[in-house]
């Protein structure tokens, strides 16, 4: 039984660490739970932080770890239960190493992923892990959710980019593992457990991170595809030909693109009224030309009838009109309005079929429209549907658990996941009991209770 975060507990803390509890620390971007918490602890450092676990495990008192708040799966609120200490690292943004040579440096916990790449660029280096919400997710959160994006296909999820842990262990004790190896294998990787964990077997307090050299050219382009099949066979002809450069390769549906239209009218599109599209990016070496790169890929594509038309950026402005359209697709589904939002990976080949077979049930189910788009390059598709024209999501309340179930079912027989980079939190808890290999939900449990005996770290996300 876990005790509430109450004015008891701050004779406990370290002196200066309490601070008041505002509605930003509660809250989270879909609205879909109301947070609560009794106290509010934003240390200034790692032996801070230590000092408030080790109170919070003497007293049993549970501790919500909070980065930027920018997670999708309520994996920084806690609804129910005695109302925890909500453990911020916003104070622990300092930028403590960098090692330009080496592509690597230091950063604390509550740096935003924007620092972060502010520091490697002024090193002449590049972080090259990119999210919608860089200027406000922490890297803390980006570990503990093992964050993807749009880089994903070249470099990489969070973990693959990370080399060394600080982290604060559920008994107070410090994990110092902050080194900047390559290679070490002595044993089990800690950093590799607590990284996508979300803050359930310890605080993330600091890491070092993996940068790359910037590349001396980057290509932009939007091309049109007549359908997912030649959008993946674009994407074979581009490795093929431009081996290792291709960092981005974006799907956008016909339909993501009605919906910017019909709420954001103001943001351009290189491509209106494609059925499908593809936004590519390429990160060229020194004696590449990134127009003739994407000519050459662009000429060769249109003679194998995988391109129909094709917009390349011709300047920075341009690229970043592109990358704003991409960025935009989220905001008009918010404004749309979906009834089941999926966040899924497929294996590649299975992605075709997959979106015929789940477009044709769901017209089964109801008059709906679905918005299927997202990183084709790594498998992660964001699968959203949502109602009829002129209709309401309340229409549908009868299919708002339905769908997601349907969907699932469909995405695991075809050996995908249900959370290809949201993580679970205490959103989709029930989805991982329901899909999650009973092996594997078993270990999970057995180390969960090992490190965290008495259920104080983020209870109730990942797992029940």
């Amino acid at each position: 039984m876990l005790n509430p975060a109450d004015d008891r507990l701050i004779a406990a803390l370290p002196e200066g660490v309490v601070r008041p509890l505002e509605p930003r620390h509660l809250d989270e971007p879909r609205g879909y739970f109301a947070g609560q918490g009794g106290l509010l602890a934003a240390p200034r450092n790692v032996e801070e932080v230590a000092a408030v676990v080790r109170a919070c495990a003497e007293a049993r008192v549970a501790i919500l770890p909070r980065g930027g708040g920018t997670g999708l799966v309520a994996g920084s609120v806690m609804p129910e239960g005695p109302a925890p200490l909500v453990l911020s690292l916003e104070r622990m943004t300092a930028i403590r190493d960098v090692w330009a040579d080496e592509d690597a440096l230091v950063a604390e916990a509550g740096a935003t992923l924007q620092q972060v790449q502010e520091a490697a660029a002024a090193a002449d280096r590049q972080f090259p892990l990119s999210l919608a919400s860089q200027g406000t997710a922490q890297i803390g959160g980006v570990l503990a959710a093992n964050a993807g994006g749009t880089g994903v296909l070249r470099w990489g999820n969070a973990r693959a980019l990370c080399l060394g842990i600080e982290a604060v262990m559920p008994d107070g004790s410090i994990l110092r593992d902050l080194k900047r190896l390559r290679k070490d294998n002595t044993g089990y990787s800690l950093r590799d457990l607590l990284i996508g964990a979300e803050g359930t077997l310890g605080i993330i307090t600091a890491a070092t991170l993996k940068l790359a050299p910037r590349p001396a050219a980057v290509a932009t382009a939007m091309l049109e595809v007549p359908d997912p099949a030649a959008a993946l066979q674009l994407l074979s002809l581009a490795q093929a030909m431009m081996a290792g450069c291709v960092t981005t390769f974006e799907l956008i549906s016909g339909q993501g693109l009605a919906f910017v239209a019909e709420t954001l009218p103001e943001i351009r599109q290189p491509l209106p009224g494609a059925p499908w599209s593809v936004l590519l990016e390429l990160s060229l070496p020194e004696g590449l030309d990134p127009d003739g790169a994407v000519e050459g890929l662009l000429g060769r594509a249109m003679e194998e009838e995988l391109v129909t038309d094709g917009a390349i950026a011709q300047s920075g402005q341009q690229a970043a009109e592109f990358w704003n359209l991409r960025e935009h697709l989220p905001e008009a589904n918010r404004r749309i309005g979906a009834i089941s939002s999926h966040d899924i990976s497929l294996p590649l080949s299975e992605i075709p079929r997959f979106i015929q077979d789940a477009g044709a049930m769901i017209a089964g189910m109801g008059d709906m429209r679905i918005n299927c788009f997202g990183h084709l390059g790594d498998g992660n598709l964001h699968y959203n549907v949502f109602p009829g024209p002129g209709r309401s999501r309340a229409d549908y309340a009868d299919l708002r658990f339905r769908l997601p179930e349907a969907v699932y079912q469909m995405v695991v027989e075809r050996g995908g996941s249900f959370s290809a980079e949201h993580g679970v939190g205490r959103l989709k808890v029930a989805d991982l009991q329901r899909w999650g290999d009973p092996v594997k939900l078993s270990a999970m449990r057995a180390i969960k209770a090992a490190l965290d005996p008495h259920g104080i770290m983020n209870p109730g996300a990942v797992l029940a």
